[in-house]
């Protein structure tokens, strides 16, 4: 066979596979669309089973865009004792510096931090009684910036070496609420990886029951295509393709479940952070994570379909090429 008949057979080919599995494709879908109950059904429980898992990962991206100000919650603030001078202040700040690199060390004198009380306490001409000022050399060191283990790890060294200066009175690190929720969202994205396998497995075994029972139904249609030769791949392609149309419609709709729920969420949520002084929206899933969603649901419906065909195929025994790989 030369070239340009290998050429034409091979499109001649392409061309027959193009149109059994476009007829495949659309047929299977226009099957569930005849059985609208049966169909419903079974897409509503597979959009609600995705859709937990999924209602679970936006919510752990929307509290990771929140404005947290974490610049503000991550400083090491030193207080120097009672008449400790600025010329050690200045050593330690030094020292500091030179040993951890932070981001910045600021140090506050007693006057500036007087000023600062002033403007927020309120207390006005009260704190004029006082002889002398009370508030002690103050120091604010911003640790550089990393994952959260990596802060704990430079404020722990930070601190051990402050305890050690006989000038230092305390140390004081705000990140421990910061902390904490970093750890909870961990504990979250690992919950979602665990509701991700067990809805996961939940979808292949709904799609998989249901064409179970798809292919008990049509037990003699099999058997004849099996009579005249068809091959597993023949009799498994219109189930693979109800599959993937189960998978599809729950993922779709998984989608507008998850966006019909922040539209009901969002503007109470909203007027919630206002209160504490902090505009925030809810942001989506995206195209990007739509399209993986879909994705994922076509393939769990695929696979959970190939499951239930190759296993009935396996039992049935027919003549013909039927059970063979």
């Amino acid at each position: 066979m030369n070239s340009a008949a290998w050429l034409k057979h091979l499109r001649r080919k392409l061309r027959a596979w193009s149109r059994r599995h476009s007829y495949s494709f659309f047929s299977s879908l226009g099957v569930l669309l005849q059985h609208k109950v049966g169909t419903l059904m079974t897409v509503l429980v597979l959009g609600i089973a995705m859709f937990l898992p999924l209602g679970l990962f936006i919510t752990l991206s929307n509290l990771e865009g929140l404005d947290l100000h974490q610049d503000e919650w991550n400083t090491v603030t030193v207080f120097f004792k009672s008449g400790t001078s600025r010329a050690e202040v200045d050593r330690v700040s030094a020292e500091i510096g030179k040993r951890f690199s932070p981001e910045a060390v600021k140090a506050i004198s007693p006057d500036e931090g007087m000023v600062d009380f002033l403007a927020a306490s309120g207390f006005g001409e009260s704190l004029d009684l006082l002889q002398e000022n009370p508030l002690p050399w103050v120091v604010q060191v911003s640790p550089r910036q990393g994952s959260i283990k990596q802060i704990e790890e430079r404020v722990d060294d930070m601190t051990v070496f402050l305890q050690s200066i006989d000038s230092v009175e305390a140390t004081q690190f705000d990140y421990k609420w910061l902390q904490r929720l970093g750890r909870l969202m961990a504990l979250g994205g690992a919950a979602v990886t665990v509701l991700v396998l067990l809805f996961g497995v939940a979808v292949i075994v709904v799609v998989a029951n249901t064409v179970r029972l798809d292919v008990a139904s049509h037990t003699e249609e099999i058997e004849i295509l099996a009579l005249i030769g068809a091959s597993n791949a023949f009799v498994r392609q219109p189930f693979l393709y109800t599959g993937l149309w189960y998978g599809l419609m729950g993922g779709l709709l998984a989608v507008v479940l998850l966006g019909m729920t922040m539209l009901y969420i969002g503007r109470p949520l909203r007027l919630l952070l206002e209160t504490y002084g902090t505009e925030f929206s809810l942001s989506g899933l995206g195209g990007y994570n739509t399209f993986w969603v879909l994705l994922g649901g076509g393939l769990l419906g695929w696979l959970g379909a190939w499951i239930a065909v190759q296993r009935y195929l396996r039992r049935l025994a027919v003549g013909g090429r039927l059970g063979r790989h």
